[in-house]
């Protein structure tokens, strides 16, 4: 089964594709997609749509695994990243993927044991699970894979 994990932001999106075979993990790739700041939101919303169904149509992955928002403090970044997921998530909605949603604590347990773990343990976890040669970066991407980790750990 291939998974894709997604961190959805507001400047960058990141990505990150396993595959499961028998509760094993092995990596297939990663990256961000780039969202220029701008007051044209809408078209920012139309790149992170078309850029998420050509991974999905490249890779062909059967799960979508998506990270759960969490409070902010700014009512305006909440908004923004919610329609970044919620066109993200439509996108893989468009090819029947299966989504899973997971909290940042659910996250960080499943690659660390500890829900509270910085950017930099995540990235070192990740890099150690998948036997990558070095941490995956940006901590976007790496936020991606872990929650795909997340989702093998996890019954579907």
């Amino acid at each position: 089964m291939i998974i894709l994990g997604v961190d959805p932001g507001t400047h960058r999106a990141g990505y990150g594709l396993i595959k499961e075979t028998d509760g094993d993990v092995s990596f297939l790739d990663y990256g961000c997609v780039q969202i220029k700041p701008t007051k044209d939101n809408y078209g920012n919303l139309l790149i992170l749509y078309n850029s998420f169904l050509k991974i999905i149509e490249k890779w062909k992955p059967d799960v979508m695994s998506v990270e759960k928002l969490f409070f902010f403090k700014n009512a305006k970044t909440i908004t923004k990243v919610s329609e970044a997921r919620g066109v993200i998530i439509l996108a893989g909605l468009k090819h029947d993927l299966k989504i899973k949603e997971f909290t940042p604590l659910q996250i960080k347990q499943a690659v660390s044991a500890y829900g509270k773990a910085d950017k930099k343990a995540v990235q070192k976890m990740v890099k150690l699970i998948l036997g990558l040669e070095k941490v995956p970066e940006p901590d976007d991407a790496a936020d991606a894979l872990a929650a795909a980790i997340c989702c093998s750990n996890t019954v579907i």
